[in-house]
């Protein structure tokens, strides 16, 4: 293991153990670092600590930091969409049907698979070896942007700016039924589904969510609706449109299963992403044209008369 000593001094103190150490590793997230405390891998002094330790000036901190595991993961030749990349990140348009990660039973044919290959193992290992480089996710049948980190201190930054709800994330999408409103925010707490448990749901003891609305076209049925995030939860848009009774197209899981045009999954698509970039500081925003599916489904009901 890798052994470093610190000693508190007079401006650094007054913080909590954790915060202390995450400003000493700025490669490592502060819940990696909270684990190492809880594996009594930190010590203040020769004695264990709890993270919530205030620290003191003249604090002996002792840190262990366990060799990372290697990669497992096999990279695979697999084509990819690359936006943009530079030595920090990369940015890829996921097409649909594609697995962002591998999972128990599924450790192939993924997004990091795909990654491993292109980056030439050179991702971030803040999320392990299953998510290397992952920030965030977007599921199997959503296409479009993702950032991806190629180093710890890029993840930790844009993990940052995630956690404080200050990325850019503009989806589109194709809802059943005619949303009256030109413009909704629906504000409701999505967590686990109380007997569904693979599924999320809006429960009153859920994890604030909110989800901004924008109609940009009706049809005959349905609604071609622009999403922007403000938070980010698991299948966010898919629940929040469910709840108001307007389910995307396509999703079989929340209420909007159709077999009229023939889908592979809910009509979904990523378009807008834009971040403060973690090394040279300047907002950048990126877009994603529609995938063909999406644009056919578009067209058929361009022409297609209103009711």
């Amino acid at each position: 293991m890798d052994r470093e000593i610190f000693f508190v001094s007079e401006e650094e103190e007054g913080v909590r153990l954790d915060l202390y150490i995450s400003e000493q590793y700025e490669d490592l997230s502060r819940s990696y670092l909270q684990k190492l405390i809880k594996e009594e891998l930190v010590k203040v002094n020769k004695k264990l600590e709890k993270s919530k330790y205030i620290v003191k000036e003249g604090d002996e901190v002792e840190v262990l930091v366990p060799p990372p595991r290697e990669l497992d993961i096999k990279p695979q030749n697999i084509p990819i969409d690359i936006i943009y990349e530079d030595e920090d990140m990369v940015i890829v348009n996921k097409p649909q049907d594609m697995v962002v990660h591998p999972a128990v039973g599924n450790y192939e044919n993924t997004l990091v698979n795909a990654l491993l290959y292109h980056c030439e193992g050179k991702l971030s290992s803040i999320n392990g070896v299953i998510r290397p480089g992952i920030v965030h996710r977007i599921d199997k049948d959503t296409s479009g942007l993702l950032m991806v980190a190629k180093n710890n201190v890029a993840h930790r930054k844009l993990a940052e700016q995630l956690k404080e709800h200050s990325i850019t994330r503009r989806y589109h999408a194709i809802a059943l039924g005619n949303i009256k409103e030109s413009k909704a925010t629906i504000d409701a707490p999505i967590g686990r589904h109380p007997t569904q448990r693979l599924k999320m749901a809006v429960v009153e003891n859920g994890r604030n969510a909110v989800t901004h609305i924008q109609v940009l076209e009706r049809f005959k049925g349905y609604t071609y609706i622009e999403a922007k995030l403000e938070t980010g939860r698991t299948h966010q848009i898919r629940v929040h449109l469910s709840y108001i009774k307007h389910p995307l197209l396509g999703d079989e899981v929340y209420g909007g299963k159709s077999t009229k045009f023939n889908l592979a999954g809910q009509v979904l698509h990523a378009k807008v992403l834009g971040f403060i970039h973690p090394t040279k500081k300047e907002y950048m925003e990126f877009e994603a044209p529609l995938p063909p599916s999406f644009e056919k489904v578009l067209r058929f009901m361009r022409n297609s008369p209103l009711d």
